[in-house]
């Protein structure tokens, strides 16, 4: 016996009706979800802006302890009266040229802007989400990169951890 059951209007309408309460809740259910995952994903983006501000006493004490070592280093290897400060003075200017970071910070601050602009606009944000949380990487590699300081690279470590849950939680949207 191959054939289905037929259904009477009123049992195909109870079903009916049930199918579109179940799709209802799951539309309500993912709404939910939606907003926690956007709250989860701008607050990491968040705390990366924040630990990049807390970068910045570090990169004056930086250059400072640079400053002293390459002279401490200078008067250790050669006399204080043969020390060319003009020569001095260009290699300092040369290397804080090399270790500063200031470009990385103002791209970083704009693609975290990007991201919390996309997140809040885009209907379906996650391919491009991905692309930017990718370029925000880019920005904390080089700051970690060049930051050369220990107190500097435990900031650039909680950055990247705060990016990888950033990472992970934007897989959840492709």
């Amino acid at each position: 016996n191959n054939e289905a059951p037929k259904l009477d209007e009123t049992e195909w309408n109870s079903i009916l009706e049930s199918i579109k309460q179940a799709i209802s809740q799951f539309d309500a259910f993912r709404q939910t979800e939606g907003q926690a995952l956007k709250k989860d994903l701008t607050g990491n983006i968040a705390t990366i802006l924040k630990n990049l501000e807390l970068l910045e006493p570090f990169e004056k004490q930086r250059q400072e302890r640079y400053r002293l070592r390459l002279m401490a280093s200078l008067e250790e290897n050669m006399p204080v009266d043969k020390i060319d400060m003009n020569r001095y003075e260009q290699e300092i200017i040369y290397f804080l040229e090399k270790m500063d970071i200031n470009e990385e910070k103002v791209r970083l601050r704009q693609h975290c802007a990007y991201f919390v602009d996309t997140i809040n606009n885009e209907e379906q944000p996650g391919r491009k989400l991905g692309f930017i949380a990718q370029e925000i990487g880019r920005e904390i590699n080089t700051i970690g990169s060049k930051s050369n300081d220990a107190d500097m690279q435990k900031i650039v470590v909680l950055m990247k951890d705060d990016l990888e849950k950033v990472k992970e939680q934007v897989l959840n949207l492709l």
